[in-house]
């Protein structure tokens, strides 16, 4: 073999690669697909909650309760008729929920005769927001009447526990951009699974092993080709959706290591495949677990232990706070330090599990 044995089985491999057309237009179009996601996202997030009003002879109102209800994360938008306000809520685009009020609401309630309101909401509207619609209307009864609540409420310190992410809204862009770094690093555990799968079945590695190369530089070139194939592709993903515009060098570190972390699994799975059906289900078999941090990142509140507790866990919350909130080093090194654990745990399985296989073939 020319060069050393390491190069030399590296660019055999790329070879390989390179001429499997299903794995090439696989990744040529899911990077394509990916970008045309990612830009086609919105790019801005609105905090507020749109709330439909009616009501009748209250227009002005309504003008003085807007600027305080914008503050507090509410927009009203206001209907000239119910008709118009029942069609809004039910469309859900504009509005998610409403309150009508009847055209002798205002006069009633000055009068103190008893007066009934509507509360709009669709099917899949949460309880809470029923209740809390429910006491705006009971508080503007009592503004409206000039009338001081039943009791008197005790002051509230308002106090968040963990990080304050209320003023921090991220877009659909800006949080489906982890997830599809993390899908194109995973993707590449298939491709080089497909490679060791093809080379033990074929016996190719026991032609290698008949040369000056040893099972140790086997396991060198798979590592390095496979995290350099994902890594590289990761980069171009990341180039191409502005995500390498601030800390660029903390990004490339978390990218190379998530690499390194999805080429042990591929060694696994193209250890214990022996075809294409055998490949493709262990690899899914680690694919899914693999990605359950990414989308749980989708959803606020603190994960659950059994998602904190997987590999990628450490791979997604940094990808996450670095790209979206802009934290730096100080902030994620836990999280960089769970990463690079498995990361070593990840390297030394695969290298366990396809060093035993290439010995038996």
């Amino acid at each position: 073999m020319a060069s050393h044995p390491v190069t030399a089985i590296i660019a055999k491999d790329l070879r390989l690669f390179l001429r499997d057309r299903f794995y090439a237009f696989i990744t040529v179009l899911g990077l394509g697909f990916y970008v045309l996601v990612f830009w086609l996202l919105p790019a801005t997030a609105d905090p507020s909650i749109p709330i439909g009003l009616h009501l009748p002879g209250g227009e002005a109102l309504l003008a003085e309760a807007l600027e305080d209800e914008a503050d507090q994360g509410i927009e009203v938008v206001v209907f000239t008729s119910s008709q118009e306000l029942e069609a809004a809520v039910l469309a859900g685009d504009e509005v998610v929920a409403g309150l009508d009020f009847p055209p002798e609401f205002l006069a009633a309630t000055a009068s103190g005769t008893p007066t009934s309101a509507r509360v709009l909401l669709t099917g899949e509207a949460p309880t809470v927001l029923s209740d809390a619609l429910s006491a705006v209307v009971a508080e503007l009864a009592l503004a409206i009447a000039g009338q001081q609540p039943p009791v008197t409420f005790p002051e509230v310190e308002e106090l968040v526990l963990g990080v304050d992410r209320a003023d921090q809204v991220l877009s659909w862009r800006e949080q489906l951009r982890p997830l599809l770094l993390l899908i194109v690093l995973l993707v590449e555990m298939f491709a080089l699974a497909s490679l060791v799968a093809t080379e033990i079945s074929q016996r190719t590695i026991t032609a290698i092993l008949a040369t000056p190369a040893r099972v140790r530089d086997v396991l060198a070139a798979k590592t390095l080709l496979g995290t350099a194939l994902a890594f590289s592709q990761a980069v171009v993903l990341a180039a191409v959706t502005a995500t390498l515009t601030r800390q660029v060098v903390l990004l490339l570190v978390v990218l190379l290591l998530g690499a390194v972390l999805v080429t042990g699994f591929g060694l696994v799975a193209g250890s214990l495949g022996q075809d294409f059906i055998a490949i493709v289900f262990w690899s899914m078999v680690l694919f899914v677990p693999l990605v359950v941090p990414a989308f749980a990142m989708l959803f606020p509140g603190t994960p659950a232990l059994w998602i904190r507790v997987l590999p990628t866990y450490g791979l997604a919350e940094t990808l996450v706070r670095v790209t979206g909130y802009g934290e730096g080093w100080t902030q994620v090194w836990p999280e960089l330090a769970l990463l690079s654990a498995w990361c070593v745990a990840a390297s030394l399985l695969g290298a366990v599990v396809l060093g035993r296989r290439v010995v038996l073939v």
